[in-house]
């Protein structure tokens, strides 16, 4: 089955020395391996950008702006983007009214909005528990992949 990529997955992969990396990147390895899609949307690159570009005191990467480009490419060559469509964004209007979505969680309704366009019910996600007010929405922690059945 298909999965979206939850940027918090992004970031880790390109981050050797986090803690996540080594969990993120064998369950990536694994699902390439079971064949199953793995996908990204423009909202996930927005949000890769901001963390890579904000300053280390405000929480970011501090990266330049040619190495967050080299970041970038690397995602756009290992992942399918989901195209933007009118349709995403109706989604994710109806979202945040319907499910009283509000503050940074508007981010995981856009993502949230992209996977129903594309008919995506997967997403790989260190952060599950953003993810369950969606119903169809399944949010897989990379800790659980190789342990659930094929």
């Amino acid at each position: 089955m298909p999965y979206l990529v939850d940027t918090n997955i992004l970031l880790r992969l390109l981050q050797r020395q986090d803690p996540k990396h080594e969990t993120v990147r064998t369950a990536l390895r694994v699902l390439r391996q079971r064949g199953e899609g793995l996908y990204y949307a423009s909202q996930n690159l927005v949000e890769f950008w901001c963390v890579c570009t904000r300053p280390v005191s405000a929480n970011g990467f501090g990266l330049s702006i040619p190495e967050t480009d080299r970041r970038a490419r690397l995602i756009e060559r290992l992942l399918t983007l989901l195209p933007d469509t009118p349709a995403i964004h109706t989604e994710w209007r109806s979202l945040v009214v319907t499910l009283g979505v509000s503050g940074v969680q508007v981010h995981d309704a856009r993502l949230v909005a992209a996977m129903r366009v594309h008919g995506l019910s997967d997403v790989l996600t260190l952060n599950p528990s953003h993810f369950a007010r969606y119903p169809g929405i399944r949010a897989v922690h990379p800790e659980t992949i190789g342990r659930e059945s094929s």
